[in-house]
């Protein structure tokens, strides 16, 4: 079984969705595998969030910008739609 989120990267004001500890009441811990946003494909692994796909047009500094927690970057980083 596998969890995979799609959501935004940011809220409407620009700030991360993607946070070092959730704020809101949790449903579940530790079952999200994957998540999709406009910016980017990121799997969730034990050692932490690794970086796999990133939107056409964007660089690796974007998406940690826009992502609170820090991203482990692939060594097979690719461009999403490739």
């Amino acid at each position: 079984r596998r969890v995979i989120v799609a959501m935004e990267h940011t809220n409407k004001d620009g700030q991360p969705k993607i946070l070092k500890k959730c704020t809101l009441p949790l449903t579940g811990v530790k079952v999200v595998d994957t998540i999709i946003t406009e910016m980017a494909y990121i799997k969730v692994t034990p050692a932490g969030l690794v970086l796999e796909e990133i939107a056409p047009g964007l660089s690796v500094e974007a998406v940690q910008n826009a992502t609170e927690p820090k991203l482990i970057v692939s060594e097979n980083l690719k461009t999403m739609g490739e």
